[in-house]
This record gives structure tokens, C-alpha cells and sequence, in this order.
């Protein structure tokens, strides 16, 4: 089980209403952008779907196996995110889909304008350390919703399928925001790639150096003085810094570090919760089986039965 937030689900389309039972698709366009709903109401295999503007798709209902440019195949569900550059197809199956299992996908477009004035405002507003940018990272494109994210894309779903006269003024607002979000969503999943750790270059950065910094001091009570010190930034510098960064307070990226090292550890059978709580850094058990019951859904418990055949 991953730690992923669902996205809040439109209405399916009425049976009288279907075009066809392979990709569906309803459209909203507005100024900026194009919202997609596709719903896919049986098998098939290897559909192919491409856009002329850069595409963020998030599933909703269903499963979908996705092939996209040259790397291996991967299952695509509900609290996932996929960006696609302008002109790349993707192929698609169906495995499961049926009328009593629908798969249902958004797929917003954007236009490459409004992309390129929001990644340059935030580049001369709220420039990054060193000779690191606001841009969208096309290689790491695929990550689970975080909270933030999915806020982000069910206010956009909302705004483009309204039916106010400021619907467009609205969505504008609202796609900068989501450019920031993935952006940030994109830096978070960089920093847990083998691959960025394997190729240098931006893992030199600051917030690279902290993130290791606190993985190999998951179970030290790290304080936001001493990461500011290894950091070389004031407390407040720090703080914010890591907040433009990643959307997150260093406390919450310490505490999800924590939980990601209980879920591994819950993994071996014979482990013990307590065990678990204080080898993951926390001091209270009680606390423990709280916080990881609010970010997993299950309790510690539950989610090592998961592994225990």
C-alpha cells in the first residue's frame, strides 16, 4: 500500500450518452487549457491517445497499463499522476475494464504559454539555490498525489466544469498553482530516485544534502536548528526555502520519512510494533500507530498482515 490521495470522482456519463465504450471523452475547454474526462467501458489493449500541449492526466476510477516512450510498461490507478510532453503518444490498455468497472481518466492540457510565463514568473520571483530552476522535470514523470496536489487538480476539475462567467480567470489562478504543485511533487520523487542519487549534479544542492541528511538520521530527534546549520541558512531562510521547495514544513518531510522507514520494517513478520515505533524514530507508540493510521488508512498492524502469507 502507498501513501496516495484520491481525487474526487465527476459523475460518469449516462449509458444514452456514450459515444463509445473505449475512451469516452467529455470536454471542457477554456482559455488555457482543455480538460478531458475519458471512461473506458471494456477491454482493449494498445489504444493510442496523443495531445498537442503538454498533458497532466490523473487516474480516477479503474486500472490502466500504461506504455509511454521507451520504458517498460506500468499499472496506472486512482491518486496517480502522469505528465506527457506535447506530441508523445501513449498507448494504453484496458485489462479490467467493463460496464459494472468503468476506468475513468482526466486529462488536462495546457497550454505551452501560460506554462512557459508561470515557470518564468516563479524563476524571477522566487528564484532556487544555485544553478537549479522552476521547471518541469520530463523524466520523472509519473508520482502519487500528495494532499496538496490533489487539492490543486480538484479545484481546477471544479472551476473548468463550472459554468461561471470568471470560470477562465479562475482556472488561470488555479493552473499556476498545479504547475507549482508538480513541480514540488516532481522535486520530492527526485530525491528518493536511485537515478538522480547515481548521476550527481543537482543532488549537490542544498536540499539534497538535508533530505540524505535526515534519512541517515531518521531516529535522532533532528531539529529545525541543526538542519538549518547544515544547511549554512538562518532558521527562517531555511524554513521557508524548504517549504518553496518541496510544499512541505521540514517537520511533515520528517515525519513521512518515518513512516516510509515503519513500512519497511513492517514488512518482516516477526517485528514488533513498538519495535517499529522506536527503530522508525518515534518515542510513543501510541503516537506512533495514530500518525501512521491518519497517513496510511490502516494501522501499523493491519498494513504488516498485508505481508504476512
Amino acid at each position: 500500500m502507498h501513501s496516495k490521495k484520491l481525487l474526487t470522482t465527476p459523475a460518469l456519463t449516462t449509458e444514452k450518452s456514450l459515444k463509445t465504450l473505449v475512451e469516452n471523452r467529455s470536454v471542457y475547454s477554456l482559455d488555457n487549457c482543455e480538460l478531458n474526462i475519458f471512461e473506458t467501458y471494456k477491454e482493449a489493449q494498445l489504444v493510442p491517445l496523443k495531445f498537442n500541449d503538454l498533458v497532466v492526466t490523473s487516474m480516477l476510477r479503474g486500472k490502466k497499463v500504461m506504455h509511454l516512450f521507451d520504458d517498460p510498461e506500468f499499472e496506472y490507478l486512482p491518486g496517480e499522476t502522469v505528465i506527457v510532453p506535447s506530441n508523445v503518444e501513449m498507448r494504453i490498455d484496458f485489462p479490467e475494464a467493463s460496464t459494472h468497472n468503468p476506468t475513468q481518466c482526466l486529462a488536462l492540457a495546457i497550454d505551452h504559454d501560460k506554462i512557459s510565463s508561470t515557470l518564468n514568473f516563479l524563476n524571477e520571483r522566487y528564484p532556487k539555490d544555485g544553478k537549479n530552476i522552476w521547471k518541469l522535470d520530463h523524466e520523472n514523470y509519473f508520482f502519487y498525489n500528495n494532499t496538496e496536489l490533489a487539492t490543486s487538480i480538484n479545484k481546477l476539475i471544479k472551476e473548468c466544469m463550472s459554468t461561471s462567467v470568471t470560470k477562465d480567470a479562475l482556472v488561470d489562478l488555479s493552473l499556476q498553482e498545479l504547475l507549482v504543485r508538480i513541480v514540488q511533487s516532481q522535486t520530492i520523487q527526485g530525491l528518493n530516485s536511485p537515478k538522480t542519487l547515481q548521476t550527481g549534479g543537482d543532488n549537490e544542492s542544498a536540499m539534497h544534502v538535508i533530505a540524505e541528511y535526515i534519512k541517515n538520521n531518521i531516529t535522532q530527534n533532528l531539529s529545525l536548528k541543526d538542519l538549518s546549520e547544515k544547511a549554512c541558512m538562518s532558521t527562517t531562510s531555511f524554513y521557508r526555502y524548504f517549504k518553496r521547495e518541496l510544499g512541505m514544513t521540514p517537520l511533515e518531510f520528517i515525519l513521512n520519512e518515518k513512516i516510509k522507514q515503519a513500512k519497511q520494517l513492517l514488512k518482516h513478520p516477526g517485528i514488533q510494533v513498538n519495535e517499529v515505533c522506536f527503530q522508525s524514530g518515534f518515542e510513543d507508540c501510541n503516537y506512533f500507530i495514530r500518525l501512521f493510521k491518519k497517513h496510511e488508512g490502516i494501522t501499523p498492524k493491519q498494513y504488516q498482515q498485508l505481508y504476512i502469507n
